[in-house]
């Protein structure tokens, strides 16, 4: 059984990562989803949230093969602990890239069996990331086209509070 990990924060998780998400379990026999604890980022979702919406967006979209997790810690101890064959890794711009590529070859520097893929997601979300769509969302902007209609509700109430 082919096994990937497809690692974020997902505060929130827009269209664009779901594309990868929809596509990269097309690939493979099993996707985890590992919702990051990242202390250097301020989330704006705790990670029973993200987990949820992850979930009803990807049974909304018929996406069986994957599972949600949440880790913290080496992405590496990750990969070992669960037996993972390939890290899925979305690439929107060239700064992505050279930021994830330089976290692949650590990644695979410290574990030699730790593959990664990285996957563009389609054109109408290359621009899209989490950051933009709660800067939009908190001045009022229409992010509807660009995250599922759980989140655009979930951002709408944080706006509230």
């Amino acid at each position: 059984m082919r096994r990937a990990l497809f690692p974020g924060s997902f505060d929130p998780i827009t269209y664009g990562h779901l594309d990868v998400i929809e596509r990269a379990s097309k690939l493979f026999d099993k996707l985890i989803i590992g919702v990051a604890l990242n202390e250097d980022k301020h989330s704006l979702f705790t990670i029973p949230e993200r987990k949820k919406f992850i979930e009803l967006a990807c049974k909304e979209k018929k996406i069986g093969n994957i599972e949600i997790i949440n880790f913290e810690g080496l992405l590496v101890t990750a990969v070992k602990e669960l037996k993972i064959d390939a890290v899925v890794r979305g690439l929107r711009a060239v700064s992505d890239f050279e930021f994830e590529l330089q976290m692949a070859l650590m990644n695979r520097e410290i574990e030699k069996a730790c593959e990664t893929i990285f996957m563009m997601p389609s054109p109408d979300y290359s621009f899209v990331s989490s950051r933009i769509i709660k800067e939009v969302a908190r001045l009022g902007g229409n992010i509807s086209s660009f995250v599922p209609s759980i989140v655009s509700k979930a951002l709408a109430e944080k706006k509230q509070l």
